[in-house]
């Protein structure tokens, strides 16, 4: 992987990271903790999605590296609604 497409990544990530925070209507940091947000984000969604047998759809493909975007983007919502649980 390349730098240029590590950034493509980040930059990515940071965007699923963002609208997860929305979903889930709590917002807390900026651009890189809205990445790592999209970073575990996609690992939730992606373990969730192969548990309950669903099908992965809407990936990009960036540099060999698969990121599922919808899985992203629910696994996001789901760990800022449970950190907003926690922070309470």
């Amino acid at each position: 992987m390349t730098l240029l497409e590590f950034i493509v990544l980040l930059i990515i990530s940071a965007l699923v990271g963002a609208i997860g925070q929305a979903i889930a209507g709590f917002h807390f940091g900026g651009f890189l903790l809205s990445a790592g947000v999209g970073f575990v984000g996609a690992l939730i969604g992606v373990w969730l999605a192969r548990n309950l047998g669903l099908p992965e759809f809407l990936t990009l493909d960036i540099g060999g590296t698969a990121f599922p975007i919808v899985w992203s983007i629910i696994g996001s919502a789901l760990l800022v609604a449970i950190l907003r649980l926690i922070s309470r």
